[in-house]
């Protein structure tokens, strides 16, 4: 099943002006935006968010959690890949298609499901370079971080959702759309990613009590550590709060900055994620802080040695 990953994640929310104040500040362009109604929220290939008011009644139902995560819309590579999910799909349940040629469906844990050709664009820019002895990344006179430089989130990366009923979640994903499981914490839950997206994963399930079901977390992928770590400063000084990070996982190995949202869950930058094919074997492991990081930092203020108190001092 060619499926690429989410192109987008709708949310109704109980504050619009603040997610938009959020989003910006996190580096995604609004569009379409007004307080009232809200808005797109998208990064450079055009994936992206969108935000509306928890009572619009063109959002699909929410969860009986009241999670604010309504909808995932998965991009698939072509029309041969929306009528592959049509006929497999169509087995078992409801699948509509709608005037804008996209399918809307659910899949078995409830989580609403839309399904359309892709319309992310293809990005020509380069990753973020380093030097080192024997291998230089950049060229001469060609600096490696300046305070200005550009941090703006490229794509969307992936969801993690909090899922009561794991086993048959993970049997949907994996059996009826194709996703592979790249790797699992023992307990937890598994990693997965779609057969059109090499990345090592596009959905993380955690298995927690029905009450919880909904979204834990979405992520964007940066340039790079720099643009991370930069993006992740610019937010703590807008006054956001960090939740965990900066840091770099172990599974994934993806560089990691997670802030408190008012989407009702928490939104990460990442970067630099490993890739996989289908000659990758999973690996397990038990679920925990020597698991989760190979390091963990703690922010703070810029600061600087000095060589004593000043004169008079």
């Amino acid at each position: 099943m060619q499926i690429i990953g989410p192109d987008s994640l709708v949310f109704g929310v109980d504050d619009v002006p603040a997610c938009h104040e959020f989003l910006t500040a996190y580096g995604l362009d609004a569009h379409d935006y007004t307080p009232e109604k809200g808005g797109h929220f998208l990064s450079l290939d055009g994936t992206g968010l969108e935000i509306r008011r928890r009572d619009d009644p063109s959002l699909p139902p929410a969860l009986k959690t009241g999670n604010m995560l309504r909808m995932q819309v998965l991009g698939v590579v072509d029309q041969a890949a929306m009528e592959a999910v049509a006929a497999e799909l169509g087995k078992d349940r409801q699948v509509l298609r709608l005037a804008d040629g996209s399918l809307r469906t659910q899949d078995d844990q409830g989580f609403e499901l839309s399904f359309r050709v892709t319309t992310r664009r293809p990005l020509d820019l380069p990753a973020e370079k380093v030097n080192a002895p024997g291998d230089f990344g950049r060229k001469p006179n060609q600096i490696g971080v300046w305070q200005d430089m550009p941090t703006k989130p490229r794509t969307l990366s992936h969801v993690v959702l909090f899922v009561p009923d794991i086993e048959p979640a993970v049997a949907f994903y994996r059996d009826r759309l194709g996703f592979r499981i790249t790797d699992t914490f023992t307990g937890t839950g598994p990693f997965l990613r779609p057969q059109a997206n090499a990345d090592h994963h596009t959905h993380f399930f955690i298995r927690t009590p029905p009450y919880m079901q909904g979204c834990e977390h979405l992520a964007f992928h940066m340039g790079g550590p720099t643009e991370l770590m930069l993006a992740g400063s610019k937010m703590i000084k807008a006054g956001y709060e960090s939740f965990w990070g900066p840091g770099r996982h172990k599974f994934g190995s993806n560089w990691f900055w997670y802030f408190k949202s008012p989407l009702g869950c928490n939104v990460e930058f990442d970067a630099d994620m490993d890739t996989h094919d289908d000659d990758w074997v999973p690996r397990e492991a038990p679920m925990g802080a020597e698991a989760a990081q190979a390091f963990l930092f703690q922010h703070r203020d810029k600061w600087a040695p000095s060589g004593g108190p000043k004169p008079g001092h």
